[in-house]
């Protein structure tokens, strides 16, 4: 299976990342895929058109009284892309047909090649806002959810996992799920920088975070989790998933011992043998990725019956 645009993250070339980060390209191409479709919405957070993708199950069309969960899926480093999202609907709707998982929505946003997926320091991207007050109540009004919290999840890969983090430590009110795969950064300190190296770091620190560590680590999930860590310590169903050769190894184990002093439950696994790619991860999780799913969302699912 290849690996999608969507789910490749802070690999690019640096060469790459200098050229996305000068673009803001809110609105993504179509895609002619079936059950999946862009959604374009007027964002006035952004001040302009902000798209997205959708898929939907089969049994949305075949059950119109029945009410779906919703998985929020943030793409990495190097932004999303209609084959990506195509790519991952095609492994989640097979999962879903096979009963593996129950049926649910599936929302790829765009947080730009390397947004990462909060409000910028200079107050020019706010991605955070745009998701919080626009793009959920967009999703729920526009679509047969169960908008609530839970019937939300939120997930994602390498930029993706530090944001699925962020955003469920910030709202838990929102999320009953958080998972994170190759998760970064998530180190308390924005220095050492293994996927990007130090021009990428840089570059994002610049345009992200104002070169201001002070705000770099008030948008960090190690200083959110400390923020919220009694709210979090019940209710938030955390998973935390990283390879044995992911470069960014020695910091999701840091971060998996910080959650544990908190006193923050969480699932935390370890790969064997597996590098910073998104196919592999999954395809090595294997039935313990549905298990995961199944215990979220089974009683859900059916009170949208």
């Amino acid at each position: 299976m290849k690996q999608p645009f969507l789910l490749s993250c802070l690999a690019c070339l640096p060469s790459i990342i200098a050229v996305a980060q000068e673009e803001r390209i809110w609105v993504l191409p179509e895609t002619e895929a079936p059950r999946v479709r862009r959604v374009v919405i007027e964002s006035e957070v952004i001040g302009q058109q902000v798209s997205c993708y959708v898929f939907t199950p089969p049994v949305y069309d075949e059950a119109p009284d029945r009410r779906f969960p919703v998985l929020y899926w943030l793409h990495g480093g190097g932004g999303s892309s209609p084959a990506g999202a195509v790519q991952f609907a095609r492994r989640y709707g097979a999962a879903m047909r096979e009963g593996k998982i129950p049926p649910m929505i599936l929302v790829f946003p765009n947080s730009l090649p390397m947004g990462m997926w909060c409000d910028w320091k200079d107050g020019t991207v706010k991605i955070e806002t745009m998701l919080f007050e626009e793009l959920i109540p967009h999703i729920d009004r526009s679509y047969r959810t169960i908008a609530e919290r839970d019937g939300r999840i939120v997930e994602g890969f390498s930029m993706g996992g530090y944001g699925a983090a962020r955003l469920a430590f910030k709202r838990p009110d929102l999320f009953a799920a958080a998972s994170l795969f190759g998760a970064g950064p998530l180190q308390p300190d924005f220095h050492d920088t293994p996927r990007v190296g130090p021009r990428g770091r840089e570059r994002v620190f610049a345009k992200v975070f104002g070169s201001d560590m002070a705000y770099y680590r008030e948008q960090s999930p190690w200083r959110i989790a400390e923020k919220n860590a009694e709210k979090l310590r019940s209710g938030l169903l955390l998973r935390q998933v990283i390879g044995e050769r992911d470069e960014t190894l020695r910091f999701n184990r840091d971060f998996h011992r910080h959650l544990q002093k908190l006193g923050i439950p969480h699932r935390y696994h370890e790969l064997p043998g597996i590098p910073h790619n998104p196919n592999q991860v999954l395809d090595t999780l294997g039935e313990e990725n549905w298990i995961f799913y199944r215990e979220i969302l089974d009683e859900t699912a059916a009170r949208g019956i």
